[in-house]
Parts: structure tokens; sequence; C-alpha cells
């Protein structure tokens, strides 16, 4: 799969813009501050709905614009067919895809597989859950539209039910709901642990060999799955909490304070002696096996979608060492690549195959 062609209009700073796609590599230079990543913005809300960012619609719009539009075109199967969407201040985006509205998001997603890699994937390690949780449903959600609708209906619920223990308190009637709303939970948040489970027991098989290579073998790296609560307790544990949930007014069991864990044992140690990188790794730990990820999504989506992603890199080969950055430009192989940089010495540096360079100066592509 590939994205021919992106068109933006009101778009963060590109007031208009229409850019054509080598299926191989493309490079986007200039300066920093001048929108480059603005382009790769665009191109995963036209594949995923969401920036990854999770900038809201509204500050993604020109400034001082009510709307903003994204067109691209996206070549799959030998067939091209086009996404529109349409940016709404005021309102939620509208989604066409060949002219044709679309009612749900999940009717686009995962329709078209991208890989965003950023220096602030560094924060999927080091950081909190939530950074975690969102790069393992954002790389699910891509793959399998079932969990997409459980997530989806799974997220609404929560957000019924924190309504509902806020509202207890005024309203004590209100309190048979929870029964009713429980048992939707369960199902529904069964389910996505169950996938969870299985994606990262797969991730890790994948990983695993990936971290090696870019160790020299001095390391290994092991993922695991930290459920909040597993699909035999969920029950029993959301029973235990209502009122612990009625006193803070929030729902707080379930998949949705799921996490994971990087865990690295070193040649200098023990079999059996694993550190905990989000709390105890150095920063070249955390960058490398932050590396290691991005390059084991790029092998998920091969394997369960027998297709190449599109992969996007945000300034990332400055980041990385020369071994690093080798390795990383060997495995784009035949992928289609948009990488943005501040310069093109790197990749000259490295003899590195440029199908289409563009040159960008403040919202802007001049023909040079």
């Amino acid at each position: 799969m590939i994205i021919k062609s992106l068109e933006l209009a009101d778009f963060r700073n590109y007031e208009n813009l229409k850019i054509e796609f080598s299926s191989g590599t493309n490079i986007l230079y200039g300066d920093n501050a001048q929108g480059k990543t603005n382009i790769l913005e665009a191109i995963y809300m036209a594949a995923t709905t969401k920036s990854h960012k999770s900038s809201k619609d509204k500050e993604i719009i020109s400034f001082g614009k009510d709307e903003g539009h994204i067109r691209t075109i996206i070549e799959r199967d030998g067939a091209e067919y086009r996404v529109d969407m349409h940016l709404r201040k005021s309102r939620s985006k509208g989604i066409a895809i060949d002219g044709q509205k679309i009612k749900k998001a999940s009717d686009l997603v995962g329709r078209c597989n991208v890989v965003f890699f950023s220096p602030e994937d560094l924060s999927i390690i080091k950081d909190g859950p939530v950074e975690r949780r969102r790069f393992m449903d954002m790389e699910l959600c891509q793959l399998d539209q079932i969990y997409l609708e459980n997530l989806s209906k799974y997220t609404k619920l929560i957000a019924e039910r924190n309504k509902v223990l806020k509202d207890i308190f005024e309203h004590p009637e209100t309190k048979v709901l929870l029964d009713v709303q429980d048992a939707q939970i369960i199902e529904y948040g069964s389910v996505i642990i169950k996938s969870r489970e299985k994606f990262i027991k797969e991730l890790c098989e994948i990983i695993g060999p990936i971290h090696q290579k870019l160790t020299g073998g001095r390391e290994n790296l092991n993922i695991y799955y930290e459920p909040n609560v597993t699909v035999a307790d969920f029950e029993k544990k959301l029973r235990e909490s209502r009122q612990k949930d009625i006193y803070l007014k929030q729902t707080t069991v379930g998949p949705h304070k799921d996490d994971f864990s990087f865990n690295v044992r070193s040649e200098n140690l023990t079999n059996k002696d694993e550190i905990d990188i989000r709390k105890y790794g150095s920063q070249g730990q955390q960058r490398t096996a932050s590396l290691s990820l991005k390059l084991s999504e790029i092998e998920i989506v091969k394997k369960s979608k027998k297709e190449n992603p599109v992969l996007l890199l945000d300034d990332v080969l400055s980041e990385l060492d020369s071994n690093r950055q080798n390795y990383l430009l060997n495995t784009i192989g035949d992928i289609q690549t948009i990488i943005t940089c501040t310069g093109l010495d790197e990749f000259v540096n490295n003899r590195f195959e440029i199908d289409k360079v563009f040159r960008v100066v403040n919202g802007t592509i001049p023909e040079d």
C-alpha cells in the first residue's frame, strides 16, 4: 500500500498544498518550524482519523479559519481510493471514501496502515501507562476492526458509568444503573483484555530478535502485559470496587488501567536478572527499545495484513547513532517511507537511495 498524493487546505500552517509522493523514499527537508511534521500528521490522520499528537480538530485547523481539509489518494492491491476529511471547529469531522460519507471511524481505520516514528516516541517507554496504552490501542485498531469496535463501546460505557458515579450523591436512585453498565463493561472489556494479551505475546516474539541485533547481542528485551484485571476476576473486582468508585466518582477497575513493561536482561547479568527499563533503564536503553518497538510495528503489520505499511519518520535519524541509523535505513527496503529532516547530508553520507525530495518553507513546497 502507498500514499500517492496529499492535498491540504487550511491545515496547520498550510493554506493550500498538493504533493505527489514516490512509492519509495521521500524526503521532506527544511529548517525547524516550517511545517514538515504537519504533513506527516495529515497522513496519519487520513489513516487513523486521529492526530499522533492527540490534538483536537480545532487546534489543527489554520488560525482564523473555521474549517480545514485533508485529501489523500491511496493505492492498495492495485486499486486507488480517495479519502476526504473535513475538519470543523464546531462539529465532529466528516469523512468520505470515494465521495461516499462514512458514519463510523471504523469504516476508515485499517484501510491504510501507517507506522509513525518520532523522537517523542521515547515517551512510550519512560512516561506513564497512558502513552503505552495509546500505542497498543492505535496499533490494534489498525489491525483489528473487532477490537476497534469493542474499544469504542467500552470507552463510551466507562464515560457513562463515570457520569452515574458522579450523579449518585444527588440522585441515589441512579445507582441501579450500575448493574446493567457493569455487565456490558465486563463483556466488552474482556474482549479487549484477550486481544491485548495476544498482541503483547506476538510483539514480544518479534521485538526480541530485533533488539538483540540493535544491541549487538548484548541485551535481551522482553515485554510483559500488565492487565489491571484478568477476564476471570473482572466481575469480582469491579463489584468489590463499587463503593470506592462511588467515593472517587470514577471507574478504577478495568483495561483502561492496563500497562505493559519493557524488561532487559544484559549479558553481564545472570539469566534470571532483568531490569524494568521504564524505571531503571538508561536513556540509551530506552531509546534503543523505542526503536525496536517501531521496527516491530512494521513486522506486525506485514504479518497481519500481508503487505507493507507506510513508514513516517519524523526527524528520527538525528537522534540515532550511525549503527542504529544504518539498521533502520537497511530495514526500510521496499516500504514507502516519508522522512523529515533539517538537511540532506545524513542521507548523502550514508549513500542512501532517495526517490523524491521536497523542500518545505513556511507552509509551502517551492518549485526549485
